[in-house]
């Protein structure tokens, strides 16, 4: 998938490369940062994960609390099969949760990068968290997180974290992008 960006050889298709480039060190900064971040209210360290598709939202279980935030949900990786599958073309996943895959294929498209646009894509785990990068980047998300599998990992976005606490007490978790 990257190797033609590799034998690119026209100066515009270098300069397309260093944007992207540009965009993954920001991708992957802004990851880092919003780890930073929500580990603060336990990101990481739940009990249990669910995603519920007919709500859009993601629930961590905590002993003590629990953790609800509006969710999107990019893609997902697969190492056995060697491949990502991007949201919007994953058919048991419903199209209110694919919005910010389907805005980064449409950045990509519109951004001459067809290849980043493509349903499925041959990725090892480095290409897998290249395209995450990317992706978080674009859609500019304030949260991320990587549900684990048996067979594949699934990536997920979020807003605003909503903490409720055993005693009843409510907290609102959010992260500003500038």
């Amino acid at each position: 998938m990257f190797k033609r960006a590799k034998e690119a050889e026209s100066a515009g298709q270098a300069g397309e490369r260093a944007d992207l480039a540009v965009l993954l060190l920001e991708g992957e900064d802004m990851i880092e940062q919003l780890a930073r971040a929500h580990r603060s209210w336990g990101l990481g360290s739940a009990d249990r994960w669910d995603l519920d598709q007919t709500t859009g939202f993601i629930t961590w279980t905590f002993p003590d609390k629990t953790a609800t935030a509006p969710a999107q949900i990019l893609g997902s990786f697969s190492p056995g099969s060697g491949t990502w599958l991007w949201a919007w073309a994953n058919k048991s996943i419903l199209p209110e949760l694919s919005r910010d895959a389907r805005g980064f294929r449409d950045w990509a498209e519109a951004n001459g990068h067809p290849a980043l646009a493509q349903p499925e894509l041959d990725a090892d785990a480095q290409a897998a968290s290249t395209l995450v990068a990317l992706a978080v980047r674009v859609t500019r998300a304030t949260g991320y997180y990587k549900g684990p599998g048996s067979r594949s990992s699934v990536i997920i976005t979020f807003g605003p974290v909503t903490l409720t606490h055993a005693d009843g007490s409510v907290s609102t978790f959010n992260i500003d992008i500038n």
